[in-house]
């Protein structure tokens, strides 16, 4: 294998372990460019901190948005993580060494990193961080028919804008009876507990999944018996929104005081705004939750 491939397999699985964020391959890049600027292999842990602090800045301005790129540095990624992707080796205790299958090709990463980067949050992210723009939100409300196009193609992508997408309609559904709904923002963690609360005594618990058989409903409900008290669930208190669900199946969790929503309701119930106003409150919505889970806090 020779060093360019290698650089860029190793970059692709950083990329591909990546949950929130692609911290590893913007320290990456930040030690290019500063190999590029002075020749500069041998850093500090602080030199490599600093560079990596002024590398999320231009990748922000490059991406024109915050998502999905930087967060906070830990001392522990040039000693124990770099060094598994052949980026850094240490020299001793605080001091590391940019390795020469990177420096070798470091003219050509400068360029393909940023590129890749854009790609692989493109793909994760698709048009959200448009959102961020409110013109762009006005011209996805102005027509129903769009705005739920919008929604229709992007909530099924993954398990994060299932989550985003079906909260901010259902937030802005209730909100018209006076309901409020608060949504824990850790969509990369393990899938148990609540992921939207009320102020009225429902929980919502979502699962971007296919509920077909007897066997699949009684190991969520399984779940949610060890999720949540048995009196929320015996007063009908536990709401599943799911990706679907057969008649039958959802007629055998209706008996057990479990409801169920799918995307389609979803959809459904997004299609009955009449209201412009509703509609972009719905996009504004969508790209705050977005914000708060993958906006690139450096802190």
């Amino acid at each position: 294998m020779n060093d360019e491939i290698f650089c860029k397999n190793n970059i692709n699985m950083m990329l591909k372990r990546s949950q929130t964020k692609v911290i590893f391959p913007v320290i990456t890049l930040a030690l290019v460019k500063e190999y590029l600027s002075n020749q500069k292999t041998i850093f500090s842990n602080s030199e490599i901190k600093s560079a990596y602090q002024r590398t999320v800045n231009d990748m922000i301005d490059y991406l024109q948005h915050d998502l999905h790129i930087g967060g906070k540095y830990y001392d522990a990624y040039p000693s124990r993580n770099l060094p598994k992707y052949g980026v850094l080796r240490m020299i001793k205790s605080g001091e590391y060494e940019f390795m020469s299958p990177y420096t070798n090709n470091a003219q050509l990463l400068d360029q393909w990193i940023p590129e890749r980067i854009q790609q692989h949050i493109s793909g994760k992210l698709g048009e959200i961080p448009l959102l961020n723009n409110r013109g762009i939100r006005s011209e996805l409300s102005l027509y129903n028919h769009q705005f739920l196009n919008f929604i229709e193609e992007n909530i099924r992508q993954n398990s994060t804008n299932f989550e985003i997408f079906s909260f901010a309609v259902i937030k802005v559904h209730l909100e018209k009876f006076s309901c409020r709904l608060y949504r824990d923002t850790r969509t990369s963690a393990n899938d148990s507990g609540v992921d939207i609360s009320t102020n009225f005594g429902v929980v919502y618990q979502i699962k971007k999944l296919k509920v077909y058989s007897k066997a699949v409903a009684d190991d969520i409900y399984a779940e949610l018996k060890g999720n949540f008290d048995r009196a929320r669930l015996s007063d009908g208190n536990v709401i599943l929104i799911i990706d679907d669900i057969s008649k039958d199946i959802k007629s055998y969790l209706i008996n057990m005081k479990v409801q169920s929503i799918t995307v389609k309701e979803i959809l459904k119930l997004a299609s009955q705004f009449e209201d412009m106003e509703d509609r972009e409150k719905i996009l504004r919505i969508i790209y705050d939750e977005f914000h708060r889970e993958y906006s690139s806090n450096l802190g």
